[in-house]
This record gives structure tokens, sequence and C-alpha cells, in this order.
């Protein structure tokens, strides 16, 4: 049971830090946890989710604090297709630049956080049907 919620705690710290800069892969810690722990399936799929939520809500944050600062002009697209928008925002490299231009912009953040979590959810469980076949 140790293990069970040592992997877990794994699983959010690398969910987490995968939705930063940092180039990790959060899909591979995901099959590695399912691998080892199948009957985890959904509780895992729930951690990595907010972990990577939770990721890109810290980008946001930094978005919304520095497009107080200076705002820029160039963010139009995400204005015009807003919120929905970050479902994309598991994109790697994409979705880091979603999420902080969804805070520059100050899109509403429960918007953002549940069509980033849906987008992300979606992810995880595709690669989770790959790991538990």
């Amino acid at each position: 049971m140790i293990d069970a919620w040592a992997s877990l705690a794994s699983l959010l710290a690398m969910s987490f830090l995968a939705s930063t800069l940092i180039p990790i892969s959060s899909e591979v810690a995901l099959f590695a946890v399912l691998k080892l722990h199948a009957d985890l399936a959904w509780p895992a799929i729930a951690v990595a989710t907010l972990g990577n939520t939770a990721g890109g809500l810290t980008t946001y944050l930094i978005g919304r604090w520095f497009g107080s600062k200076k705002p820029l002009t160039q963010l139009e697209r995400v204005r015009r297709y807003g919120s929905p928008l970050l479902a994309l925002a598991w994109l790697p490299f994409v979705g880091d630049g979603l999420c902080l231009a969804a805070g520059w912009i100050k899109l509403n953040w429960v918007a953002v956080a549940l069509w980033s979590a849906a987008g992300r959810c979606a992810r995880y469980w595709v690669v989770a049907q790959g790991a538990l076949w």
C-alpha cells in the first residue's frame, strides 16, 4: 500500500513539473505507475490530471502577474477563442504558451482550470488505455 502511495506521489510531482518548461514526460510516469499498479487506473489518471493542471495554473499565474506589468497586443487569437482553447494546454511547447497567454489576458481562472483539466484528463485516459492493454 505504501508503494502505491509513493507511486501516486511521484506521479503527482512528475505531472506538475512536466507542465512547466522542464522537459519531462508525465505520460511515461503514468504509464510506469499503471504497469506497476494496474488497479490504480482512475486514481492515477486523477492524480496526473491534478498535478498537470496545477502546473498549468502556475504558468497561468505567472502570465497574469507579468500581464499586469506589460500588455501584449499579439494575444488576440487566445482572447477570441477564450478558455475552451485551454483544452489543448497539454500539447508540448504550445500548452505552456496557452497557459501563459490565458493568464496574461486575464481569462477566468475557473474556466481555464476546467478546460485545461478536461483536455489533460482525456490525454491521460488515452495513455492509460495503452498501459492497461
